[in-house]
């Protein structure tokens, strides 16, 4: 099972004109512990960053599940309820998972979930659509 950590990096961003500004982009890194999720947003990053970043804040997060469209730019999060029957009371239960979907916009982000839902035997209905400030999110390296 993966542990999702939000990475935050701060860094001078050089504007259209010229300027540079500075700017915290969050991130997701599948990492074991916080030191790896920071060690790796720093080994993923530095290539793309000139000059020095900070790794501002590193917090785990309780995403349980993401689903991948390679056509996707963006990054959503799905609140979802699965719903449950108590079998002593006959009352419904609604438990919230939360699961990130890479698309391209609103309703591709919809589409990919119901897609990704597809064969699942549970009750589910969708609380919330988000889109996040996710600007990438990079799985676990495996190594042999």
């Amino acid at each position: 099972m993966a542990n999702w950590f939000e990475c935050k990096i701060r860094y001078d961003k050089l504007q259209e004109n010229g300027a540079a500004k500075k700017v915290t982009e969050a991130y997701l890194v599948d990492a074991l512990s916080f030191t790896e999720a920071e060690a790796r947003i720093t080994e993923e990053e530095t290539p793309f960053i000139s000059g020095e970043f900070s790794v501002s804040a590193v917090k785990r997060t309780k995403i349980a599940e993401i689903f991948w469209n390679e056509a996707g730019d963006r990054w959503y999060l799905v609140k979802v309820a699965f719903i449950t029957i108590d079998e002593k009371t006959a009352a419904e239960k609604k438990s919230n998972s939360l699961i990130l979907v890479q698309a391209s916009d609103f309703k591709n982000a919809y589409d990919t979930f119901i897609e990704g839902m597809k064969g699942t035997m549970a009750d589910y209905e969708i609380v919330q659509i988000n889109e996040t400030p996710y600007m990438d999110v990079y799985k676990m390296k495996v190594t042999i």
